[in-house]
């Protein structure tokens, strides 16, 4: 068996002691002396393994007389990645992230109301404070619409929720700038929205923050759908 082959059941083990709970953060795996008896094979053999682990964030290496290889906690930035390559190669359009958003987003709201924390609300608040900032600066980056939402996913306490949401940062940010395309000014109506929105969570009206989330994100939709349109897609 060559070289790289090894690397790769060495690697789909880990990956499957992962998924298994078998390995979880902070668990050092086995050293390069325990995988060449383990395999019958060199350290030389053996030594890309843990590289290729690295290089997927599922482990750290560590050097010293306590390194080696530890597993790592999950990275969503890294699965955010993935995404994002996954979306580019599927051709993925920014109206099914946009209607993805209107699944999940309206989704959560009851979980958001219910368990905002006062520094969740505080930092929403902030966020709206900010785009007010920018829009009277004569600018509204989107990268703040798309950091709104993702606190407010984070405020829903569910490590689950967040991850995926945080996931999908850069396709959401790109279907911003989709409906921007039809609507110059598309955000800064919505920073309005935002606040209203955290007025609606104070309350813990989860109600009136589904209707607001609703009309948010239609009017998203929309717009990307008119960009789809316009380009002839």
């Amino acid at each position: 068996m060559s070289i790289g082959r090894i690397s790769e059941v060495i690697v789909d083990q880990v990956r499957l002691l992962i998924r298994q709970g078998r390995l979880v953060a902070g668990d050092r795996l086995p050293s390069e002396r325990e995988l060449c008896e383990r395999f019958g094979v060199s350290r030389v053999t053996v030594r890309e393994a843990p590289r290729v682990l690295e290089a997927n964030g599922l482990v750290e290496i560590r050097v010293g007389a306590r390194g080696g290889a530890f597993v790592t906690a999950p990275s969503s930035r890294l699965v955010g990645e993935g995404i994002v390559d996954l979306i580019s190669l599927a051709s993925i359009t920014a109206v099914e992230v946009t209607e993805a958003r209107m699944l999940f987003e309206l989704g959560i709201v009851p979980l958001v109301c219910e368990r905002a924390t006062d520094e969740d609300i505080a930092a929403l608040y902030e966020i709206c404070d900010q785009s007010d900032a920018a829009i009277t600066a004569g600018e509204y980056p989107l990268e703040l619409s798309a950091e709104w939402h993702t606190r407010y996913a984070r405020a829903g306490h569910n490590r689950a929720v967040s991850m995926f949401v945080e996931s999908l940062h850069d396709p959401l940010l790109r279907s911003l700038e989709r409906a921007r395309e039809t609507s110059p000014t598309h955000g800064q109506h919505g920073v309005e929205e935002h606040r209203a929105l955290v007025d609606a969570i104070t309350k813990r009206d989860i109600a009136e923050a589904t209707e607001l989330m609703r009309t948010h994100l239609t009017r998203t939709a929309q717009r990307v759908e008119d960009a789809d349109h316009a380009a002839g897609v």
